[in-house]
């Protein structure tokens, strides 16, 4: 089941795990605990985890904005290259048009 949560829910496991992690013997334990309480998936807040921490930069990776930014970077790209196929099949066609002879 894929379910969407709140950016404030998300926040709140967040804190909630750094709140626990003391009290367990490794991450993996907490993070159980906590998901438990919350009626969450264990590896949605896991992948949070490692979200926070690789924004932070405490864990090598490339952060949400960067990745955001890639995204749009991606997709601008993309629309480039189309419209220069347009540009160049429009270059090709009035090429051709001025190649032939008038028939006036």
């Amino acid at each position: 089941m894929n379910r969407k949560y709140s950016p404030e829910m998300r926040e709140r496991a967040l804190r909630m795990l750094a709140e626990a992690r003391p009290e367990h013997p490794n991450l993996m334990s907490a993070v159980r605990h906590v998901a438990g309480l919350l009626g969450m998936s264990p590896e949605t807040l896991r992948l949070w985890q490692r979200r926070y921490e690789v924004d932070a930069g405490v864990k090598p990776g490339v952060t949400s904005d960067a990745a955001a930014e890639i995204k749009r970077l991606q997709k601008e790209v993309a629309e480039l290259r189309k419209a220069n196929e347009i540009l160049k099949a429009a270059s090709v066609f009035f090429a051709k048009e001025l190649d032939r002879p008038s028939t006036r």
